[in-house]
């Protein structure tokens, strides 16, 4: 290894050492799992570099055959941690088995597939063997992350194109290891520069996560009103959110969305388990919500039995449909809580979930909120209790059979009596409380 070449990989490892000791810095003013789980996240991005470019066994002066292992090990580990870690930042076991199942298989088999390499392979073909597995696992990461994105988590797109540099650093990385060929200065410079931005961008991401978490669980934010049972956001910071995103979107002109979940028979519930339960029901309600939109849309509770969030950037049209039978779904499971007599008791609740699809045009907030209202009223009668209204038709529908883009379903009439047989803005509001 030249001078040169020293001096580029030793700014890259420069680089990420700052992400990572600035991490630790937050770790130590805000303690928590989810920074520990970060620090390690960028120190094993750290020793993946100083062992794949060379500058460990160039500074060491490490035994040739010591090195060659933990450069076949470095790779297949270190993508098998960060899809272990990512698959937690992207709550992927709340949000979609596919992105969950995918990045857990990844977590578990990469590891073992460097193991494997290391104890099975010849010798020549096992840095092949390895840098095949890493691309591989950077690969299903990165259309997982961006999948993420697709299901309305703005943070993991840049997340997504974090993981885009670490393509052509670890390829690069491991030429380097493989003596391919002569691979001169310019364009280790370009490996190391997306390596050290990777680290950058997934570092960022993650400070920004973790930040949001912090302040919501400590509520340190005291100029937003808070609704003192569930701890998100009250009715007027929700309606003063929407507000401003319909501003935003006049000038982005991206779509999003508005969805509302009212709660039925809640006297019912408060007669069984008491105003206790019914706070503790009302929490793991607002918690469950805030997993399927995603910890950067706001969630709020709107009023007594109704809760509201907004999304504020949308795929498509289309994307509408698994949002709100994802938060239907994820809202009729059970929920225990402790009932009168202090045993835990498991409740299962009569929802409403009512999607409106916010368009960069014109809309009044007061308009959208009652709309959604009325659709999530409507919802109580569908099977899916996710309703929305058809753009073709102008009734509210189950989610399931509206016509909301290419991906379209036919449907037999079963279905389609579902439909309520009038349009949202003429409906009754429903009453308060």
């Amino acid at each position: 290894m030249s001078a040169l070449e020293l001096v580029i990989w030793s700014m890259a490892l420069g680089a990420i050492a700052t992400v990572g000791v600035a991490r630790l810095a937050d770790l130590l003013v805000r303690p928590s799992e989810a920074q520990v789980r970060a620090v390690a996240f960028h120190a094993t991005v750290f020793l993946v570099v100083l062992v794949l470019s060379g500058v460990l066994g160039h500074l060491a002066q490490s035994a040739a055959e010591r090195l060659h292992v933990l450069q076949v090990l470095a790779g297949p580990l270190g993508v098998g941690l960060a899809n272990f870690w990512i698959r937690g930042w992207l709550s992927a076991h709340q949000r979609d088995r596919l992105m969950s199942i995918g990045l857990r298989v990844a977590a578990l088999l990469l590891p073992l597939g460097g193991v494997g390499a290391v104890l099975l392979l010849p010798r020549e073909l096992q840095l092949p063997a390895a840098a095949g597995l890493s691309l591989v696992g950077s690969s299903m990461t990165l259309w997982l992350t961006f999948r993420g994105w697709l299901m309305g988590d703005r943070l993991a797109l840049v997340m997504a194109i974090g993981c885009l540099l670490t393509l052509p650093a670890i390829g690069g990385m491991y030429a380097l290891a493989m003596n391919l060929s002569d691979i001169g200065p310019a364009w280790q410079a370009v490996f190391a520069l997306c390596a050290a931005l990777s680290n950058g961008l997934a570092g960022f991401v993650l400070w920004r996560r973790d930040r949001h978490e912090w302040k919501a669980r400590r509520n340190e934010n005291a100029e937003l009103p808070i609704d003192p049972v569930t701890k998100l956001l009250g009715g007027k910071e929700l309606v003063r959110k929407l507000i401003v995103a319909q501003r935003r979107r006049r000038r982005t002109r991206r779509d999003g969305a508005v969805l509302a979940i009212l709660i039925f028979d809640l006297d019912r519930i408060s007669a069984q388990v008491g105003s206790a339960g019914v706070h503790e029901m009302l929490i793991t309600i607002g918690g469950r919500i805030q997993r399927q939109v995603g910890v950067v849309n706001p969630v709020g509770r709107y009023w007594e039995r109704c809760f509201v969030t907004l999304v504020e950037a949308i795929h498509s049209p289309a994307w509408l449909r698994t949002l709100g039978l994802r938060v239907a779904t994820s809202l009729r499971q059970p929920v225990e809580v402790a009932g009168l007599d202090g045993q835990r008791v498991k409740i299962r609740l009569d929802i409403g979930v009512g999607v409106v699809h916010l368009v960069p045009g014109p809309l009044e907030v007061e308009d959208v909120l009652h709309d959604a209202e009325q659709m999530a009223e409507a919802a109580r009668g569908m099977r899916s209790r996710a309703a929305i209204m058809d753009p073709t038709t102008g009734k509210v529908v189950p989610v399931e059979v509206a016509n909301l883009g290419p991906r379209r379903h036919r449907h037999g009439a079963a279905a389609h009596a579902d439909a309520v047989p009038h349009a949202v803005p003429g409906a009754h509001r429903p009453a308060r409380g």
